[in-house]
Order: C-alpha cells, then structure tokens, then sequence
C-alpha cells in the first residue's frame, strides 16, 4: 500500500535539476515531524514549509499495487512530450518510508528517469537515478553519497561543516523560508556569503515560489 498526499506535473525548483519538467509524487508521512503544529517546536524538523498529511491533496491517494501508482503517475506526463525522457520526483514528508524496489522497477518500465528527495536518514533502494539528501537538523545520516546534498541554511545543528567530507557530485545551500512560521530574516545574504566564502557550495534558490508555480 501508497499513500499519496498529491501528485501533479511541474517544473522542478530547486537543486541540480531546477527548471526541469517532472511528476513530482509526494508520499504522507515523515519520520522527523508528524506534520501537526502542535509538535513542531518538539520535533527534529521544525521548519517544513510542506503538508504531507493525510492523502486529500491533488491527485492523492492510496494505491494498493505498484503497478497502480505507476500507472497512475505516468498518466500526468503529457503525451506530447515525445523527445523528452519522462522524468518522476518522489519526495515528501519522507519518501523512502513507502518507496521500494517495486515501484522503482515498476516506474522505469514505463520509460520514467527516478529522482529522490529524503533527509538521508534511511539508507536508498538501488535503481534511483538522482538522490538528493537534504539533511534536516541533529537526524543521523545514513545515506552518504548520492548526486546532490541540499542544505537549507542555516541550521544551528546542521551546518556546512558537518556534510563536507561526504561522497555527494554537487554541494547546494538553500536560504531557510521563514515565512511559514512567521518570521523574518534575510537568509538568502547569509547564504550567498557562505557559497562566497566556501565555493564547494553552490547556492540553491527556490525557484518555483519565485516564478510563482506550484
């Protein structure tokens, strides 16, 4: 069984894959914060801007079979795009608590290129074909080498320093949205110094509030 919070056909917004069209599938549920407000302050990641609850959201639900879900999320790639490899994005809340082997067999029989966006703390399924971690807070690493490692900066105890020396192809730095929990900062300046300073780290905008897609 899936459960699907949404699923909907856009433009990646962040990372090493900005601007690229994708599916992006995003599962329920996260092992570093329930989701609910009321636990935010107590929990590893107090500052997620997203709602990974339940599964009502656009094209949401719970599937049963791989096959189904597969089916299901390649029905969004418009069928006009007939020179460009169909390209999915399963992230979350946590997505490695639902992804498997399964579904990522089930996804690549169906032509799709398979993208990961986890906090790193469960170790990846072979067969993805870009892994993004973005470690969250004090939360233990378990996955130490992938495509790219997208830090959201900055957090007190999770800095730069700590993810360095990992086996990653591309180091981001995302500003912090403070907008969610109603607090302002100028973020993006920290950021672009640090990447300034530090230029292993390239510097990661969220590309799709600014060009205000969904």
């Amino acid at each position: 069984m899936y459960s699907v919070k949404e699923a909907f056909y856009t433009l990646q917004g962040e990372g090493g894959q900005a601007g690229r069209a994708s599916v992006f599938c995003r599962f329920t549920g996260c092992n570093l914060w329930s989701g609910r407000e009321q636990d935010r302050t107590n929990s590893i990641c107090r500052f997620c801007d997203t709602d990974f609850i339940g599964t009502d959201g656009q094209n949401g639900g719970k599937f049963r079979q791989a096959s189904e879900l597969a089916t299901h999320l390649e029905a969004l790639w418009p069928a006009q795009a007939a020179y460009a490899r169909p390209y999915v994005v399963f992230t979350g809340g946590e997505p490695l608590l639902q992804l498997d082997a399964v579904l990522i067999n089930a996804m690549h029989a169906r032509g799709f290129e398979i993208a990961v966006e986890t906090n790193g703390t469960l170790p990846a399924p072979d067969g993805i074909d870009w892994l993004c971690v973005s470690p969250k807070g004090r939360a233990d690493i378990k996955q130490r080498s992938g495509n790219e490692l997208k830090l959201v900066y900055p957090q007190e105890d999770a800095m730069p320093e700590r993810f360095m020396a990992l086996e990653f192809d591309h180091f981001f730095l995302q500003p912090m949205d403070l907008a969610p929990r109603g607090e302002a900062g100028n973020t993006t300046a920290r950021t672009v110094a640090y990447c300034m300073a530090n230029p292993q780290w390239r510097l990661s905008l969220q590309t799709h509030k600014i060009a205000g897609i969904d």
